[in-house]
């Protein structure tokens, strides 16, 4: 799908600013387009080194809004920050998980993410932007075989779960696009999805032949942004680790 868009003159000087401040070119495209429109929502540059995106999530994402796939959000706050004719095909399940009995143990935002994946098993883009124990508890389901999502997008904030359910989502097998650290927010997480919406309008990201999608949804050769000659990234408290969070893998798979 290809639709024409108007940039304005603020947002097209603004992007123009960050490309002086920040140098991207080693990204494969896709990548890029992520990870900047991120740093342009959140003014943030630190994320051009901690987001990790890999080629294959950014595919499978742009594939399944091709295919018209359900899009669900964390809190309200990640679905309000939707671009508009995104945002009429998300849901938020917190409205209905208030109105039912609170299970032990459990956050209201873990409560509403296992009523989304039980209503949205198959083929759903998860976005988390807020609450680390929602990744936690969708991560759970994925492992049990409950869920088997198109892509999860997982940037949630805080200083208690945040990094680690992020180590978690890089680590699951299943398409991803997060950072390392505790940075995140509601804001970065819907400024990732916008960016595979309008990656999706402009008709980019192509599936290369050999990364089709398999059986169970998730792309061939898609995986950790690890490997050999990997420079150094970050664990999940943010310090070097050698490698397993790497943003610039040179397979061009991650940041």
């Amino acid at each position: 799908m290809t639709r024409p868009r108007t940039v304005h003159p603020i947002e097209a000087e603004s992007m123009r600013r960050l490309r002086r401040m920040l140098d991207l070119s080693h990204l494969p495209d896709s990548s890029r387009a992520v990870v900047e429109r991120v740093v342009h929502a959140s003014a943030d540059p630190e994320y051009a080194e901690t987001m990790v995106v890999p080629e294959e999530a950014v595919e499978a994402g742009v594939r399944a809004l091709e295919g018209g796939c359900a899009v669900v959000t964390d809190v309200e706050m990640t679905l309000a920050g939707l671009h508009g004719e995104l945002r009429t095909r998300a849901s938020c399940y917190l409205p209905q998980a208030r109105l039912s009995d609170q299970q032990p143990g459990a956050t209201l935002s873990a409560q509403a993410m296992a009523m989304a994946g039980a209503e949205h098993p198959r083929g759903a883009m998860f976005v988390v932007g807020c609450a680390p124990t929602a990744l936690e508890r969708l991560l759970s389901d994925i492992q049990l075989g409950l869920v088997q999502p198109a892509l999860v997008v997982g940037l949630p904030v805080g200083f208690v779960g945040a990094a680690e359910a992020k180590a978690a989502l890089a680590a699951s097998g299943v398409p991803f696009v997060t950072n390392s650290g505790a940075k995140g927010g509601s804001a970065v997480a819907a400024a990732a999805v916008n960016a595979l919406y309008r990656l999706y309008l402009d008709g980019a990201a192509p599936i290369a032949a050999d990364r089709r999608p398999t059986g169970d949804g998730r792309l061939t050769g898609a995986g950790r942004p690890t490997g050999a000659g990997a420079k150094p990234g970050r664990d999940a408290e943010g310090r070097s680790n050698g490698g397993a969070w790497s943003n610039r893998s040179p397979s061009g798979t991650g940041l």
